[in-house]
């Protein structure tokens, strides 16, 4: 009796001791496996530090907010643009959040350095910034053009002569015109402005005699506006608008070309072209 009474304690000591052990190890095993996800999760959070993706999935984009019909703020409040409405279906199509974020034209680099803003898309030059930016290939011709009122007697460059120039500060235009300074230095005095409605509005009011800036834009200001404008037919420049990302973020650019590919070969581009300019004036896949 005592002997199987001894068996029988020894027996039981044998499977706590078992016991014991294995569940140490898988307590152990659980904590290294905790610490490689971890791991894991750091190594996927610095892989894609300059996406959209580690910001939460969303594609945050910097433009102009007077800037339309690229990016404007609409009748209802809200941000709308032709612009915007193409990041908008990208995003969708990428299965990202859309936001528009507003910056000061002369501060975009800023905010796209700090991470504030993913990319520029706001009728955006490629030309003379080729080397500032990740771009993607260009979905839009423009050109620099001068805009006057029509009752003017400026009906050339070379009648700009002595006259009252006003450029948006940091656009395409004003570098147009310091690339063009013997233009530039015909002029009577040359003024920089935020925002092309200020420059409209100086317009009007005949505060200047011209107005320097993308074609694309005058001729939707003039149309909106009724305004007795006309664009000279004598060009400053011409160029091409992309979408620009900070210096080296090739992953996100390479998602959004590949998504606005799709657009241009689904009629996607051509479609949202029309509703704002009544033809399809992209260019990819053309």
């Amino acid at each position: 009796m005592k002997k199987r009474l001894l068996s029988a304690v020894m027996a039981s000591a044998m499977v706590l001791s078992l016991a014991a052990c294995g569940g140490a190890k898988t307590e152990t095993t659980a904590a290294e496996t905790t610490a490689e996800k971890k791991e894991e999760t750091t190594t996927a959070g610095t892989t894609t530090a300059e996406t959209a993706e580690a910001a939460g999935g969303t594609l945050i984009v910097g433009f102009d907010q007077d800037f339309p019909p690229m990016g404007f703020v609409g009748d209802n409040g809200e941000y709308t643009g032709f612009d915007l409405d193409l990041a908008k279906e990208v995003a969708s199509r990428l299965g990202l959040e859309y936001k528009a974020q507003p910056v000061a034209w002369d501060s975009k680099d800023m905010e796209l350095e700090s991470g504030n803003i993913d990319c520029i898309w706001n009728g955006f030059t490629i030309t003379g910034r080729e080397d500032d930016y990740t771009w993607t290939t260009p979905y839009m011709a423009n050109k620099q053009v001068f805009v006057v009122a029509n009752d003017s007697d400026i009906k050339s460059q070379a009648d700009l002569a002595g006259k009252v120039v006003e450029v948006q500060a940091d656009s395409s235009a004003e570098a147009a015109l310091k690339e063009n300074q013997d233009l530039a230095n015909t002029f009577g005095q040359l003024l920089t402005t935020p925002d092309y409605n200020t420059a409209f509005m100086d317009l009007e009011q005949g505060a200047v005699d011209a107005v320097a800036m993308d074609v694309i834009v005058a001729g939707y200001q003039i149309k909106q506006r009724n305004a007795d404008f006309k664009i000279l037919d004598d060009s400053l420049s011409e160029e091409e608008y992309g979408i620009g990302f900070k210096k080296g973020n090739t992953e996100l650019r390479d998602k959004v070309q590949g998504a606005l590919e799709e657009m241009a070969a689904d009629g996607t581009l051509a479609k949202i072209s029309d509703e704002w300019f009544g033809e399809d004036v992209t260019t990819i896949g053309k």
